[in-house]
């Protein structure tokens, strides 16, 4: 493989990479996912993006044992609100002051809540940002749309600021306009987040229209929405469920009838070749949820995707 070269509108060279590794299941209910992030980086993410040319900064996977878990009842459905949210804005500060420095920050998940505190420390810097979601969910559940209650589903619609206001999240800011955010790959969206899409007018690109028009059309098709002149800096959070399951196997809700491994990789090279990406996110990797080799092909899969994300090319 070999890599592009940086072709950045807003990083300065050295073009560099912060990994921000988070361990963190709060949001959801299967064990694993907080490890992850580990097993991403064991797997040799770091040296890999040093031989695509970026400066790699990694000081060590965040842990969050100082925020306390106890005492943490449910506030109506929500599960775990005051830790997801005090992990969330402890990732944001961190999120944010590498982009403040001109570092891209990469973030390793951990369940997909995280993106609250990713997108939130990307909006602080770049407020003019687009954000583009690839997964088979919407994640944009509110406190009165959860069945589960799991704060992985509810992320973006903190980011909007939509929904009853919830006062243990009130540093979340509603930065993110409807406009600004675009999703990739869905397939399994409840009732209630359809309502919210429609009503709010919220772009987004199911298996469906990738199926029909293909990915590089439908890729094309996003980015002139979010992005029409090409000038603003692009949030980018994958989570792998996005891809079929016989793709990534080892994640907390694979759905049938996703994104091939070509599709996702295509996703992200597009990306790079904008010049516009300045924060990553790669989440729901859970390596305790399939067999050795399975796990494996997810975890290689995760790698996969960042170099692309970065520069890795196929020629």
């Amino acid at each position: 493989m070999s890599s592009q070269p940086s072709i950045s509108r807003f990083l300065p060279e050295p073009k560099t990479v912060a990994i921000v590794g988070c361990p963190f299941r709060g949001g959801q209910a299967k064990l694993g996912v907080d490890h992850g992030p580990i097993r991403l980086v064991q797997a040799g993410l770091p040296e890999q993006l040093a031989e695509l040319g970026w400066k790699v900064q990694f000081d060590g996977h965040h842990q969050f044992e100082e925020i306390d878990t106890q005492n943490d009842p449910p506030i109506g459905k929500l599960k775990n609100p005051r830790l997801v949210s005090r992990v969330s804005q402890a990732v944001a500060q961190v999120v944010g002051g590498h982009a403040k420095k001109g570092v891209l920050p990469l973030t390793l998940g951990g369940d997909h809540s995280l993106a609250m505190g990713t997108i939130s420390g990307t909006l602080e810097q770049y407020p003019d940002a687009c954000v583009i979601w690839v997964d088979a969910h919407a994640d944009i559940n509110t406190a009165e749309t959860t069945d589960s209650g799991n704060l992985h589903g509810m992320p973006v619609s903190f980011l909007l600021g939509i929904g009853p206001k919830i006062p243990e999240f009130g540093w979340v800011k509603p930065a993110l306009r409807p406009e600004r955010l675009v999703y990739i790959g869905l397939r399994d969206i409840d009732a209630g987040e359809k309502r919210i899409l429609r009503e709010n007018g919220i772009r987004a690109f199911s298996m469906h229209e990738v199926d029909k028009y293909g990915i590089g059309k439908v890729v094309e098709m996003a980015l002139d929405h979010v992005n029409p002149k090409g000038d603003r800096p692009i949030h980018l959070s994958f989570d792998v469920d996005a891809l079929d399951p016989s793709v990534a196997p080892s994640t907390g809700t694979p759905v049938r009838g996703g994104l091939t491994f070509r599709e996702g990789h295509y996703i992200c090279e597009a990306i790079y070749e904008t010049g516009c990406l300045v924060a990553l996110d790669i989440m729901e990797v859970n390596p305790s949820l399939a067999d050795v080799e399975a796990v494996r092909q997810t975890v290689a899969v995760g790698c996969s995707l960042a170099r692309s994300a970065l520069g890795e090319t196929l020629l």
